[in-house]
């Protein structure tokens, strides 16, 4: 189990930052979303059984002590990734942020939960749900 662990964080952490470049070089708030859609979706589509192995270390940290640093780690580094991107689409949109870093890391991680389900059982929409539940909770999550 340790070889999986250790994969799964190697992998998380080339998925953390994933994003930085679309951070970066955006110039509008909407040019962001974009490329973190694009990414985001080719992630969900290109790579769905590393995230299922993902989803499932981290239930089988509630039952495994043995996991939990490791799961603990690996979700910071994932909730510090959507803080650069929230952040940056705020200061893009004019705006400030209404919630926590972890309340952002809560939403996005659920809708991308959500759809990978969809993806894993074959859901051809899974993907532009996805894109449209980000594109519709992005906003309101700032003010």
């Amino acid at each position: 189990m340790e070889l999986i662990t250790h994969c799964v964080r190697e992998y998380k952490a080339r998925c953390a930052t994933r994003y930085d470049e679309a951070v970066a070089t955006a110039t509008t708030a909407e040019e962001l979303v974009q490329g973190f859609l694009r990414e985001q979706t080719a992630t969900l589509t290109g790579e769905p059984q590393m995230h299922r192995l993902w989803y499932d270390l981290r239930n089988q940290s509630m039952f495994e002590p043995a996991f939990r640093a490791d799961v603990a780690e690996i979700d910071l580094l994932l909730e510090r990734m959507v803080w650069r991107v929230v952040s940056r689409y705020a200061e893009l949109s004019g705006t400030r942020p209404r919630a926590s870093s972890t309340a952002f890391y809560a939403v996005l991680d659920g809708l991308f939960q959500q759809a990978l389900l969809r993806q894993l059982a074959g859901d051809p929409e899974a993907a532009p749900a996805l894109r449209e539940a980000v594109q519709g909770v992005l906003p309101q999550l700032v003010h």
